[in-house]
């Protein structure tokens, strides 16, 4: 998995109005826990571009006064009606304890199904793993190669070493629906004929 570097730099006042004075100089409060000590600093807005605003999942190296800490994102808080990045929550990496983050997933492959006239339908576009930080890839691979119309690939058929599913593994991760203009696969006599 990749990492963005984020510097930020320690909160001298905590509070609602402190808060609102640092985001006016474009500045995000956020807290880092987790660890041994909880971190509460600001980071400049434009440093979360590569992190909150990409389709790709990375983990932060958070630099506060000099020290390095990797993390995850945990949550973030946005304005609801203007979008404006209000909040950054992030969870600190601890070697030997495993993380839950949610990963793309990523289709490869082509469906005998589709090929027919069928829809392809990706009912989920992350989901949510639990495992160590060196074991989590970039997104979770779905081959649809073997789906046929009205088949489907659900959560328990799709395997990652060393990281477990944190999701119902019974839920549908991509299917394959019929559409009225679906072409009826040839039966045995007729694929005979031909």
């Amino acid at each position: 998995m990749k990492s963005v570097s984020i510097s930020g730099s320690l909160r001298e006042n905590v509070g609602k109005k402190d808060a609102k004075a640092q985001r006016r100089n474009g500045m995000i409060p956020c807290v880092l826990y987790g660890g041994e000590k909880q971190y509460e600093f600001v980071v400049p807005e434009g440093q979360f571009r590569n992190l909150i605003y990409t389709p790709e999942v990375k983990y932060a190296i958070v630099n506060i006064d000099g020290k390095e800490i990797p993390a995850v994102l945990q949550a973030s808080q946005f304005h609801p009606i203007t979008d404006k990045l209000l909040h950054v929550d992030f969870l600190e990496v601890v070697d030997g304890k495993p993380i839950t983050i949610g990963l793309p997933i990523r289709i490869s492959g082509t469906s005998p199904g589709v090929l027919r006239g069928g829809r392809l339908v990706k009912k989920v576009r992350k989901l949510k793993v639990r495992g160590l930080l060196n074991d989590v890839p970039e997104f979770i691979p779905v081959d649809i190669s073997g789906l046929d119309i009205d088949n489907s690939i659900k959560i328990n058929e799709l395997k990652l070493d060393n990281l477990t599913f944190v999701e119902n593994p019974n839920a549908v991760v991509v299917a394959v629906l019929s559409t009225r203009n679906v072409e009826a696969a040839p039966t045995e006599d007729e694929a005979a004929e031909a």
